[in-house]
């Protein structure tokens, strides 16, 4: 199960919840309503680099889109790097790539094949932590260029959908700021 550092109910409560969204019975967890708060936005920057464990990473590694936001955020507050962690097709130059399954089919997920090298110490950072798919493709991807991934930071956890057991289970720490149990 994510390590939650406590409830956050104050950016919880920033989260707007479409029901039905994408398909009937998906209660989706919007998460652009927290980042339009600037002091609850920060709040969720500190708190999430409090959450961190051991060293420093070298870089964290942000999966698209909103993961990207959290990342670059998070690593300008630890002064470490960032890395981006795309779909297919999105990056320029030579890359690196693995496909990962969906519940409906494939994806792939890609990063410069210079990104990070052997030993480097990567923290993985998305808005949120579903069935872990994409997270665990991220962890493969990395772990194939000899990179070290000991934990994964997320704001919300759907701890239902399984995705932080996997998570564990691929001997890496996931942590949430919160999560929301099949509401």
């Amino acid at each position: 199960m994510t390590g939650i550092m406590n409830d956050n109910g104050d950016l919880k409560d920033l989260i707007r919840t479409i029901p039905d969204h994408p398909k009937p019975g998906i209660m989706f967890r919007d998460i652009t309503t927290l980042m339009l708060e600037g002091e609850a936005f920060a709040a969720t920057i500190d708190r999430m680099a409090a959450l961190l464990e051991g060293d420093k990473p070298d870089l964290i590694a942000g999966i698209e889109a909103r993961g990207f936001v959290f990342a670059s955020a998070l690593a300008y507050k630890l002064g470490c790097g960032v890395l981006i962690l795309r779909k297919r097709g999105k990056l320029p130059g030579s890359t690196i790539s693995i496909e990962y399954a969906l519940e409906y089919g494939t994806d792939m997920l890609e990063m410069h094949d210079d990104a990070c090298g052997p030993g480097a110490k990567v923290v993985i950072v998305d808005d949120l932590i579903a069935t872990g798919g994409t997270a665990i493709a991220a962890v493969e991807l990395l772990r194939g260029r000899g990179a070290r991934i000991d934990q994964a930071l997320f704001v919300i956890d759907l701890p239902e959908l399984g995705g932080s057991d996997r998570l564990s289970e691929n001997e890496v720490s996931p942590h949430a700021l919160f999560h929301f149990d099949g509401e």
